[in-house]
């Protein structure tokens, strides 16, 4: 389960985030492309643009079901 307290320092502010535990599998960001992207400087991902649309939302949350180390969360911030 994704930790708060451990977001990556890239992840944008908002209700959807990365953990530390990415394990830079590349799930989110083929599942999500709009709104994942990867660090290349630390080897993982993180949610560079929050969600805006139910399109990108539906995304957002299949990422985080499909993330294996669940390192995808949402923590209902707007």
């Amino acid at each position: 389960m994704s930790e708060r307290k451990d977001k990556v320092k890239e992840n944008i502010a908002g209700a959807y985030y990365v953990d530390s535990s990415c394990i830079d599998c590349d799930v989110c960001r083929d599942t999500a492309p709009d709104n994942f992207m990867r660090s290349d400087e630390n080897s993982y991902s993180f949610v560079y643009k929050q969600p805006e649309n139910g399109e990108e939302r539906a995304a957002c949350d299949e990422a985080i079901s499909c993330c294996p180390v669940e390192a995808i969360g949402n923590d209902g911030e707007p």
